[in-house]
């Protein structure tokens, strides 16, 4: 298993939505159901089966992060002696002629600033244990096949 670096204000980001759906969301989806619950017939009760949904989507949320949090590792991921491309580091790469900059893993663990691409996405998957100045390829979604030349690796911070 892969291991999740999370920096401390990602962390704590992630924490505070946790805490937020855990208590004042749950508070309010519980009230919305009730009062859907009391307007009477549930089969045709629109409110009441939003509500039901809206619960479901919070409920999963909640354990995706319970999950994200318990498993990951927060602070700074040690150095890479070995000069490869790993989970939790920003790339410079040219990609089919052009210098781009992304976050190889979770969207969690980034602040927005990047582009973030899954280590399972084909883009992820070509660069991940790569060397720095590797020229690899990926076959996108559309079926073509793009360039890839490492230029950087560096853990995001």
């Amino acid at each position: 298993m892969t291991q999740t670096w999370l920096t401390q204000e990602a962390a704590d980001r992630l924490q505070s939505e946790l805490t937020q759906l855990e208590g004042p969301g749950r508070k309010e989806v519980t009230a919305k159901i009730e009062a859907a619950r009391a307007e009477g017939d549930l089969k045709e009760n629109g409110g009441y089966h939003a509500a039901r949904d809206e619960q479901g989507k919070m409920e999963a949320r909640i354990r995706q992060l319970k999950q994200m949090l318990e498993n990951a590792h927060i602070g700074t991921p040690p150095a890479s002696a070995d000069g490869k491309v790993g989970a939790g580091m920003v790339v410079t790469a040219i990609i089919a002629g052009d210098e781009m900059k992304f976050l190889i893993g979770s969207r969690e663990i980034s602040s927005g600033d990047l582009d973030v691409y899954s280590e399972k996405s084909p883009l992820g998957s070509a660069v991940l244990n790569q060397e720095i100045g590797a020229k690899v390829s990926y076959t996108a979604p559309n079926g073509r096949e793009i360039s890839v030349e490492i230029l950087a690796a560096e853990f995001y911070a």
